[in-house]
Parts: C-alpha cells; structure tokens; sequence
C-alpha cells in the first residue's frame, strides 16, 4: 500500500508543478467542510507555504467543499491575504454555498463547463450544535408560515410549529445570511472586480465607478442568495449560468487542453486517495507534506 501511496503523490506532485508553472501561482488543494476546526491546520500550511524563500506572488486554491460556516471563511481569507497579493480558485467539480463565498474573494476563479458553485445558503450549527444546517431553507419555511398565517390559511400543526421556534436561533440565521451577502459583495469590489475599470458592454469604454461596482456586487449577491430562483440548497450552479445570468466573469479552464488535464490529473488522483481512505477534510501541498 505504501508503495501505491507513494506513485500516486508522485503523479499528484507532477501534476502539481505543471499547475504551478501554468498559473505563476503556489498550490494548495483543500477538500473539507468551512469550519473552524481545520483553521489552524489551515493557517499552518500556509505559513508554512509563504515562508518557502521561492514562495510565488499568487496562490491557487483547489477547492472542493460542501459548504460551511461563513465566519469560517472570513478568517481563511484573512489569512491568506495576509501572505498573498494574488489568490486564485480552482475548481475542478464543486464549491458550494461557503465555498462559493470563499471562491468570491479571489481575484480569479477557474472552472470548466463540468465545475459548479452553489447558491450561497450559509449552514449554521442546529440547537445541538452538532449538525450543520441551511440557514435560508429555515428562515424561507418560517416566512411561508408568517405568509399562511396573516392569511388565515394555516394549519394548527402548521401554527404549532411556528410558536415553538427559538428566536435567538432565527435571528442568528438571519446574521448568518446578511453576513454571508456582506463578505461577498466586499470581496467581489476589493478583488474580483478591482481590474474592471471600463465598461465592456454597456457603454464600451466609460470609465466603471465604485459605486457602479457596489451595485454589481449587490445583484450578484442578492441573486446566489435567492432560494426562490435557485429552489435548492443543494443546487449546482455551472459555469454558464454564472457568465450569463449571474453575470460573473469566471475564467475557463478548459480552453487551454494542457491546463486542463492537468488539474483533472491532479484533482482525480487525490480525490480518488481521499475515498480510499475515507477522509473527511484534506489539506495539501507538496511543499509543506
């Protein structure tokens, strides 16, 4: 088995070093929940990464993630804006929900037409504290009993359920959410969109003000963050829908074969290490492991 480990990180450390020349960027793969509990491990291989007397100007992100807690993400950035002028996200499958937000915070994102983000529901720790929850499934569920209620239209185990929500709860949801629409709409304008400065389509050439950039960043949030339109928690949004209707500038790595094959190398062979071994989170770059 030892041997078998060591020729798959030899593909994953190959793989790697094609990336790292292809982007100009340090790579780090992560697959995990957005939690606090893997910040330190986090924070570590980053320090470790950016100590490295070679350390590039970027770093590029693969991410792969379910989702998370935003307040988790805003101390990943910080960190890593600490160390990097340059960040960049990759996705080779699936970043949802926190990870979406983590994604908003670069200066790039790479995806191809099989990538996908998800709609920015932030998941909160249930009453136990145990389980991570949707925050947006629970306050639209509350809205539609508020809704049949002021209409006379709901029904007792319907208004049972509604006397016996916990406020603080509920209002800790809706922190949940406005946070998560903050940090996005102040990392799109500080990053994402910091080298759009004239208009492409709507009146080519004009100069782009910041509060025209604001705005922008507000639709995009206000839209990954509308349940109604996605109807799903879970859905998974590609790299299409994000040019065209969200309307989000998403740099496609498939247009270049060589790039490509070489995160779906990289990606495919960890990916395969961590189902082999059943790993819930994994963090890794060559030169820290």
């Amino acid at each position: 088995m030892a041997v078998y480990d060591d020729i798959i990180f030899t593909v994953v450390r190959e793989a790697e070093a094609a990336l790292s020349d292809k982007l100009d960027a340090d790579i780090i793969y992560l697959y995990s929940e957005m939690r606090m509990s893997v910040f330190a491990w986090f924070r570590e291989v980053i320090e470790k990464l950016a100590a490295r007397p070679e350390k590039k100007d970027a770093i590029a992100i693969f991410l792969t993630t379910p989702g998370g807690q935003a307040e988790a993400v805003e101390k990943f950035v910080e960190v890593i804006r600490h160390h990097y002028p340059l960040v960049y996200f990759v996705v080779p499958v699936a970043a949802m929900s926190a990870g979406t937000i983590f994604c908003m915070s670069g200066d790039k994102i790479y995806m191809d037409y099989s990538s996908s983000l998800g709609p920015i529901d932030p998941q909160v720790p249930d009453r136990e504290g145990k389980l991570l929850v949707p925050a947006l499934g629970h306050l639209d569920k509350l809205n539609e009993m508020i809704e049949k209620s002021r209409n006379n239209t709901i029904t007792p185990a319907e208004f049972q359920w509604l006397m016996n929500q916990d406020l603080a709860m509920l209002r800790f949801y809706e922190q949940a959410r406005d946070l998560s629409i903050a940090l996005l709409e102040k990392w799109l304008v500080q990053y994402k969109f910091k080298d759009w400065t004239h208009h492409r389509t709507t009146s080519p050439g004009t100069a782009v003000t910041a509060e025209e950039k604001q705005v922008r960043a507000n639709e995009i949030a206000t839209l990954l963050s509308n349940n109604t339109h996605w109807h799903s928690h879970g859905r998974m949004i590609g790299m299409t829908t994000l040019k065209n209707v969200c309307r989000l500038e998403i740099d496609d790595f498939g247009n270049d074969k060589d790039l490509q094959a070489a995160v779906r190398r990289y990606n495919d062979t960890i990916t395969e290490y961590i189902g082999r071994m059943d790993m819930r989170a994994f963090l890794y770059s060559s030169h820290v492991n």
